[in-house]
């Protein structure tokens, strides 16, 4: 029986690495009884998938996301998945204005529904924005940590990103003291199963019915919560004034991806509140062309030119005026002027704050250097744990990557555990009045007072990834000798319920000889830290938004991304879903990919994923073939460390394809050199011997692609053909490949 890896295409960079890795995968699995077939959850795909209607049919794609979703819930699944867009609403718009000039008759996005066909049509889209993917695949917990043969690495060769920390920093990250998600939380854990609904009750006496189904099952835990928005524009005012005093940098850390439904409308208030002279002088105009704050300062600044000349260049005069009278700005791109306000999805939480931390409590300015920043995260769920480790670096200074300990993770994530689940129960406002999650009898569960634009949020975590949680997280700390912290904060609704089920479910099991703790997140990353800095080992076990931010923080400091990461979900139903690491960077990378031809996208993500997944055909499948794979990929992933065959920043240096070919042939070596499959050693050994007698040509190859504009034929949908071409530029490695 055939066994399947299914290998997602997705977005970028990883998509364009795609084209020059799976080739290698396949001729290599060839004749091993393994098939590896691909389905697309890309962006583009996900708008195809979901508007079959508007398409002729040689345009139309299969919905792969709800296939994919099907398939997590059988034992065979074995899924490499790599890191896809978690669209903001300019991506989506972007996305959409190549697919139409591509001739695809798709609907524009409307920003502002005027009818309920364009409501309709709003909600249809609202299945390709945000964290569309993650939640419907990660029918599993995640087990997040480095390879051995990548901390390794990593400690012999440090990365040279780190900056020191001065001796005075007036870094420091400004949350809300009261209002916030924090502060309103209720939870509950639910004693029967139900069907609830939520609604919103007007104070005037009106109900709407937000969300008519919300199916809840027997021990899952129920929040309700709210952003008072009052409060957040007050808690932004005041920390402006603050850093304009100081004379430091002002920065937004949000996550209006993934909370594609809250975050874009907290991004939207500081715009409005740093601007609020020249929006507030100009509503009327920029209501009636459309321009949002919640899609950032370059959205209104596109849509200006539907005004008439004078009257755009007097709203950009008054935007103008507002830089001088507030604090500066942290910059995305200091050249162009692009700050932190521009657009929302630029500066992303997980991704940013590291990288302050890296650069020692600094931000970029419009001069192009780095500065002291106050990092605004309005919500203490999550401010408070990056305020500790800033703290820490205030007091120790900067870590060192050639001898800090790994903090890895143990995350709750099944079935859209949590805040990253929430999106299709989060609502804004619409006048004064009570949400409210009411039972099949009419019973209230939960309830939150509102304001009008409050942001409310409900979440659920349910009782059998709970269990499954507690499991992993135990047996990773007897796997490894580490201690395990659950990081859980009994001052929180929602993680006082959470700490009442693992101290329940821990006596389920066998824990004599292990460290397993539950601190408040603060304690966890002092601790995480002080262990750190000894050179000690630590496992965070969170639930799914602290998952994220963690599994991006302690690898950038450590390995120099996240993409580097052992990413394994073990599904509950017994397959395996294996994750390639982070693609924050990932829009860089084909900006200078396609200006050069240079791809700095480090596919070791992608290696070390296929080995557990070989793996795991070689245990389910009693497959020895799979087994020597796994074994012999392992040995080139080490290979290719040593040897530093990683991606160079610089163009007509080493890039992704030249990695992967290097990585081809340390595997082809690998396998030349094995004695447990003879088959394989003999169709190898030819392999292998091409691919070194031919090295010098390969890599010359190689390098000249380098140094010139390269099309694609797009960026979210690339045309296939000028892809691949592109990706795979050596005549001498693709021939030996494709006689394989």
């Amino acid at each position: 029986m055939a066994s399947k890896i299914i290998w997602t295409e997705i977005d970028e960079a990883p998509a364009l690495a795609t084209y020059a890795l799976l080739p290698v995968l396949r001729a290599f699995t060839k004749g091993t009884g393994i098939e590896v077939e691909t389905r697309d959850i890309s962006l583009s795909g996900r708008i195809l998938a979901n508007f079959p209607d508007k398409l002729k049919d040689d345009q139309k794609i299969p919905d792969y996301l709800a296939e994919l979703g099907e398939l997590v819930k059988k034992p065979e699944a074995n899924i490499i998945k790599l890191p896809n867009i978690s669209a903001s609403t300019p991506q989506l718009q972007a996305a959409l204005k190549e697919l139409r000039s591509k001739g695809y008759d798709l609907p524009l996005y409307p920003e502002e529904p005027q009818n309920d066909e364009e409501k309709k049509l709003q909600e249809r889209f609202g299945k390709v924005l945000g964290s569309a993917v993650n939640p419907v695949l990660r029918e599993g917990n995640s087990d997040r940590r480095p390879a051995p043969a990548v901390k390794k690495f990593a400690q012999k060769n440090p990365h040279k990103m780190m900056k020191p920390w001065p001796e005075v920093s007036q870094c420091r990250v400004a949350h809300m003291d009261k209002g916030d998600f924090y502060d309103n939380e209720t939870s509950l854990t639910l004693d029967k199963a139900t069907e609830a609904k939520i609604e919103f009750v007007a104070d005037d006496g009106n109900v709407t019915v937000m969300k008519e189904k919300l199916p809840l099952q027997a021990g899952e835990v129920l929040d309700s919560t709210h952003m008072d928005v009052a409060e957040l524009q007050k808690f932004y005012a005041k920390t402006m004034d603050e850093a304009k005093q100081k004379g430091v940098l002002l920065s937004l850390h949000l996550k209006a991806t993934m909370m594609k439904v809250s975050d874009p409308v907290l991004f939207g208030h500081c715009v409005k509140v740093y601007f609020k002279d020249a929006l507030d002088k100009y509503a009327a105009e920029l209501k009636e062309i459309g321009a949002s704050p919640n899609y950032g300062l370059a959205d209104i600044l596109e849509k200006l030119d539907r005004l008439p000349a004078d009257k755009k260049a007097q709203i950009e005069a008054d935007i103008n005026a507002c830089y001088k009278k507030g604090p500066a700005l942290a910059m995305v791109d200091s050249r162009r002027g692009i700050t932190n306000l521009h657009v929302p999805n630029d500066i992303i939480v997980d991704a940013s704050m590291p990288n302050v931390v890296r650069d020692g409590g600094k931000m970029w300015n419009t001069e192009d250097e780095l500065q002291d920043t106050i990092a605004m995260i309005p919500d203490r769920c999550y401010a408070t744990m990056y305020q500790a480790m800033i703290e820490d670096c205030q007091k120790n200074g900067q870590f060192d990557p050639a001898t800090m300990g790994s903090v890895s993770n143990v995350g709750l994530m099944a079935q859209k555990a949590e805040e990253y689940g929430s999106h299709d129960k989060t609502f804004t406002a619409p006048a004064k009045g009570t949400f409210r999650i009411v039972d099949a009898s009419g019973a209230t569960l939960l309830e939150q007072k509102v304001e009008p634009g409050d942001v409310f949020r409900a979440c659920q975590a349910k009782d059998i990834p709970i269990k499954d949680w507690v499991r992993l997280a135990v047996e990773r700390a007897r796997e490894s000798g580490t201690p395990a912290i659950f990081w859980l904060d009994d001052n929180r609704a929602h993680d006082r319920e959470m700490i009442r089920k693992v101290n329940t479910y821990l006596k389920d099991h066998d824990t004599s000889g292990l460290d397993i703790r539950i601190m408040k997140p603060v304690d966890a990353m002092k601790f995480s830290c002080e262990r750190s800095r000894k050179g000690l080992d630590t496992i965070s076990v969170t639930g799914n938004v602290l998952r994220d931010y963690l599994t991006d923080l302690f690898p950038i400091l450590e390995l120099g991304t996240s993409a580097r990461m052992l990413s394994i979900v073990p599904l509950l139903a017994g397959g395996g879903l294996f994750e390639t690491g982070a693609g924050g960077s990932a829009p860089k990378h084909v900006q200078q990919f396609l200006k050069e031809g240079h791809l700095r996208w480090d596919s070791l993500g992608e290696y070390c994923a296929l080995v557990p997944s070989l793996e795991m055909i070689a245990a389910k499948y009693q497959s020895a073939k799979a087994k020597v794979l796994a074994e012999t990929l392992d040995v080139a992933v080490g290979q290719y460390l040593e040897n530093n065959r990683l991606p160079s920043r610089k163009v007509k240096e080493i890039d992704n394809r030249g990695c992967t070919f290097y990585l081809t042939m340390y595997w082809a070596r690998a396998l030349a050199d094995q004695d447990k499959d003879a088959e394989l050693k003999e169709r190898f050994t030819k392999v292998a011997q091409q691919l070194e007698d031919n090295e010098a040509k390969i890599a010359e190859e190689l390098l000249a692609a380098q140094g010139q504009p390269v099309d694609v034929g797009g960026y979210f949908r690339p045309d296939p053909v000028l892809a691949a071409k592109a990706m795979r530029p050596s005549p001498t490695l693709n021939s030996i490949i494709d006689a394989m």
